[in-house]
């Protein structure tokens, strides 16, 4: 038919999306934080990226420990000092 536009079947892709991230390799676990000491402080050295060879302050969710290499999003937001409260 004159005039019609072609019918074009639109096909949606399925997957999964991972965002850019550098490795990090965790040097020295610091200890707990977080209000009930759900996330533990590390140090850790990127590997890649622009900060390459930085060594970083990060807290991290879930058991950790050295050696262990992390997915960081970010290397340019480093986590601040635990500070030890004696009463």
């Amino acid at each position: 038919m004159a005039g019609e536009k072609p019918k074009t079947k639109k096909v949606e892709q399925k997957g999964v999306y991972f965002t850019m991230a550098f490795p990090a390799t965790v040097e020295e676990v610091i200890g707990r934080t977080g209000t009930r000491g759900e996330a533990i402080q590390v140090r850790c050295k990127v590997l890649e990226g622009r900060d390459a060879n930085k060594i970083i302050r990060r807290n991290v969710k879930g058991p950790v420990r050295v050696g262990d290499t992390l997915m960081l999003r970010e290397t340019e937001i480093e986590a601040q000092k635990m500070t030890s409260r004696r009463r």
